[in-house]
């Protein structure tokens, strides 16, 4: 990180122009994006959000994840405050936003095993269902999120002919993939309005503390899809870092987290929550092909693609669950 340009760059946004940067460390995780700490003079404390070498083409550009923090944050969402946002790549090598700095952890496998989540792990999730009931009072249309496009007349359908592209384009055929999002097809649920999806909802994207949630993160993949998605992503076993029990993350019961939410149709949950496990097998298969493709060697990367078998194996046992019943 070049500080001399970030300093100049962030005294002309703020108007201090006695501004000094005293800390920048650059924190754990971020396969997609970059997330630095700056410590600013004043008692400042923000995190700066860049690109990674390589990112999914997928994911939104740092301006459009500033807009939905943006609305987020209206919206009464617990988010970082979204403060600055710079588009000139020639200040860091690539855009980037600047967001208040929280308190709290957002490590799946610290936080699924706490003993001290505000108020019990009921309370918790209770929590988490109304954060993505506030998310899912965003609706279209909206100017400040036009990058997002027109909302799908059935977001399911959408969900299923968008895996599908994904699959098409893999080196390697996935039949196990292909089979369960048959399933899906066979099984899909009437369409019903879109809303916001934060899209990645989950254990390890939701910074907690003793005091309860602190910040839902990474803004990257939102959309205008189904509602359900979301809580069907959060109940996905893949998501559960081994506390497979509490079916809400990992943390706790799936029923507090409908309670908190409001009205839920659990087969419309349990129709997203296999999609969840075809989707992120997808999306490990695109983090692995990166490594092994050359365009960015990483361990994450490469250790990514090793979840694949394991996510097949769990769609081959919720198809036959469901088929069962």
């Amino acid at each position: 990180m070049d500080e001399a340009r970030l300093t100049a760059w962030l005294r002309d946004a703020t108007g201090d122009a006695a501004l000094v940067i005293e800390g920048a460390a650059l924190l754990s995780g971020g396969a997609i994006q970059q997330n630095w700490a700056l410590d600013v003079s004043g008692g400042r404390a923000w995190v700066l959000r860049t690109d990674n070498a390589a990112t999914l083409a997928v994911s939104h550009g740092r301006a459009q994840e500033y807009a939905l923090l943006r609305a987020a944050f209206a919206a009464g969402v617990t988010v970082p405050e979204p403060l600055y946002l710079c588009e000139d790549a020639s200040v860091l090598g690539a855009p980037f936003f600047v967001m208040r700095r929280v308190a709290g952890t957002a490590a799946g496998h610290r936080v699924v095993r706490s003993d001290t989540l505000a108020g019990g792990r009921d309370a918790c999730v209770r929590a988490l269902g109304h954060e993505l009931a506030r998310i899912h009072a965003i609706t279209p249309p909206r100017a400040d999120l036009a990058f997002l496009g027109s909302p799908p007349a059935d977001p399911c359908r959408a969900f299923i002919a968008d895996q599908r592209a994904a699959l098409d384009r893999q080196r390697h055929p996935r039949p196990v993939l292909e089979w369960g999002l048959r399933h899906l097809e066979r099984t899909v649920p009437p369409p019903v309005p879109p809303v916001l999806v934060h899209n990645d909802f989950r254990t390890g994207n939701i910074m907690l503390d003793e005091a309860g949630v602190t910040a839902v993160l990474d803004w990257e993949f939102a959309l205008w899809s189904d509602p359900h998605a979301d809580l069907g992503w959060l109940c996905a076993k893949c998501w559960r870092f081994g506390n497979d029990a509490q079916e809400a993350g990992g943390i706790g019961p799936r029923a507090a987290l409908y309670d908190g939410y409001g009205a839920v149709d659990d087969a419309r949950v349990r129709w997203w929550e296999l999609a969840a496990h075809i989707r992120w097998a997808s999306i490990a298969v695109d983090q692995a092909e990166r490594h092994v493709s050359g365009v960015e060697r990483n361990l994450e990367l490469a250790l990514t693609g090793h979840m694949v078998p394991g996510l097949e194996w769990e769609i081959l046992r919720m198809v036959e669950a469901r088929d069962a019943a």
